[in-house]
């Protein structure tokens, strides 16, 4: 198709959706059972009109999987899964936690002003610090910072949008990361998020460890 504005071509249908996350979600709704690459998913949630690659097309694919409800399983919860590779199950939405709430503008503001407008992520003493308007060197595209629930979505869905204590400021890629790692206020841990976006190797290592702790052999 002439008019198809995705130049590498994986794509030959337009989806001219106006969010992001609609686009990719009628994508995957064409595509169930088949397995779609990280290529095709920035195809799909490039802008039709301008061209320009979304940096945030991972939370929104997050958004599908914990707010609509979807099962879009990865490498990390199957080993025939490469790296960046997705496959929609079925078009059955399983329940979701609640409507994922927002701070209010004013809060929001506290929230950037406490961050000096950078990306809050610390893990192992290293802070992330991508700005608004930054170039995300790992996973490519422009940085928009969004206000990430100090406490999991799953765990406590009623943030309080006035409270700025219960936000932070997250670029895309780290919003991602967090998903439903941990609680950043108490420490608590999700055991299987945690165990699914281990690598092959480390998986081996706990299932080991969990026979011998069971005595399963």
């Amino acid at each position: 198709m002439s008019s198809n504005p995705y130049p590498k071509g994986s794509i030959d249908k337009i989806y001219g959706q106006r969010s992001i996350k609609a686009r990719l979600e009628a994508f995957f709704l064409d595509n169930i059972g088949k397995t779609v690459t990280r290529e095709m998913i920035v195809e799909v949630a490039r802008d039709p009109k301008t061209g320009k690659d979304p940096e945030n097309w991972h939370q929104r694919l997050s958004e599908l999987r914990t707010d609509s409800g979807y099962t879009i399983l990865s490498g990390k919860d199957r080993r025939f899964l490469s790296v960046a590779e997705y496959v929609l199950v079925n078009n059955e939405k399983r329940a979701t936690a609640g409507k994922r709430v927002l701070p209010t503008k004013a809060t929001w503001s506290l929230v950037l002003e406490k961050a000096n407008g950078k990306c809050q992520w610390t893990e192992g003493g290293h802070h992330c610090n991508l700005a608004n308007g930054d170039i995300d060197p790992v996973g490519g595209g422009t940085v928009k910072l969004t206000p990430d629930h100090m406490q999991p979505h799953s765990i406590n869905p009623n943030a309080d949008p006035e409270d700025p204590t219960q936000w932070q400021a997250l670029c895309g890629r780290h919003q991602v990361m967090k998903k439903n790692y941990w609680d950043s206020r108490t420490g608590k841990i999700n055991t299987i998020a945690v165990m699914q976006s281990l690598p092959q190797k480390e998986k081996e290592k706990a299932y080991s460890f969990l026979k011998e702790y069971f005595g399963d052999e």
